[in-house]
């Protein structure tokens, strides 16, 4: 009798490695259609996971970042003994090791970190010339030995629900005559990723005077920022729905726009795994590191002789590498996409 293996997961923190993540699973998956893979992560995370087909099961790990919490990941360890064959752990940290240890997981497959010893039994060299993209460092974690060739990561593609869309369409009344640009201003990790927020707002009059209809999507905290584009743009065409959405309906809103405009943040990721063509913006991070995982973007990077910091605030206190992108260039990217009569939500 043949019988799957079962592979558990501890996904990363953050929205955009979550998403990267995804290549990890679908190389696993390619290579052994059985294998049952679950991912221990933080429960923003698992709506998300379940738009990934290749996860079995999300499990909730109900710690804040950065915490330790040992006694809580040893209770989570001890209900998963006997459920694994092996474990791989994506973050590098030693907190992250302990539920697999813990669990008595047989195989533990990480990367030298933090004095994980023991904690990781199946210890992989972090080489980060080789693993030059954090993409490459989640697949690497995948292949039978540190030794054997890295392939091609295959790209994310995250399922989406077309009735939840419009769900969430009626709920917000919104427009969605004409092809649709969706709009990301945010940034989690700071203003040293964000374009200038009166950039976005040029961008998204310009688009309605286009006839496009512009969403503005991002987090509760992103509320402020996306009320003042929404009003510096001055068009009825243009609407802000930042706190107003789950991270999951977001996926599907993107799912249904013609492009997105963002900076490299957590939802730039989401924007490429659902196939919306992704113009990508970055400033304090490179294209080179964290690209969207797709051929079907188009990336504005100026490559300045200060980046990549990747520094939250800029250290030289002019932002040239993001305010430097000029509105007439992102705009040019966007049209080339959007002929008139293009397709509508639908």
């Amino acid at each position: 009798m043949i019988t799957s293996e079962k592979l558990l997961v501890v996904g990363p923190s953050w929205v955009g490695d979550m998403v990267m993540a995804q290549s990890l699973y679908r190389l696993l998956k390619a290579r052994d259609a059985s294998i049952e893979i679950d991912v221990l992560a933080p429960a923003w995370s698992l709506p998300l996971l379940e738009r990934m087909p290749e996860v079995t099961r999300g499990i909730e790990l109900p710690v804040g970042h950065g915490e330790l919490s040992v006694g809580l990941r040893r209770r989570i360890g001890y209900s998963l003994r006997g459920q694994y064959d092996r474990a791989i752990v994506l973050p590098r940290s030693l907190k992250s090791a302990l539920v697999p240890w813990f669990a008595g997981i047989s195989r533990r497959t990480g990367f030298r970190g933090e004095w994980r010893y023991g904690l990781i039994n199946d210890m992989r060299p972090f080489d980060p010339e080789r693993l030059d993209r954090t993409v490459l460092r989640f697949v690497a974690l995948g292949l039978a030995t540190a030794e054997e060739d890295l392939p091609e990561p295959p790209e994310p593609r995250l399922s989406v629900d077309s009735s939840v869309r419009d769900d969430v369409i009626a709920r917000l009344g919104l427009e969605v005559g004409g092809p649709v640009v969706a709009l990301m201003p945010g940034a989690e990790y700071g203003p040293a990723k964000q374009w200038p927020q009166e950039n976005f707002a040029r961008l998204a009059g310009r688009l309605a005077d286009l006839g496009f209809t512009v969403w503005i999507l991002g987090s509760e905290k992103e509320v402020p920022l996306g009320r003042e584009i929404e009003r510096g743009a001055g068009s009825s065409r243009v609407r802000s729905v930042c706190g107003e959405t789950a991270l999951i309906e977001a996926v599907d809103l993107l799912g249904g726009a013609n492009v997105a405009v963002s900076n490299d943040s957590g939802l730039m990721h989401i924007a490429a795994a659902v196939g919306v063509h992704t113009v990508a913006i970055y400033g304090s991070s490179t294209p080179d590191f964290t690209p969207p995982l797709t051929e079907n973007s188009t990336i504005h990077y100026r490559r300045l002789a200060c980046s990549p910091c990747f520094k939250r605030q800029c250290p030289l206190g002019h932002l040239e590498c993001l305010s430097g992108i000029e509105v007439d260039a992102v705009l040019a990217g966007v049209e080339r996409r959007l002929e008139p009569g293009a397709r509508a939500v639908s």
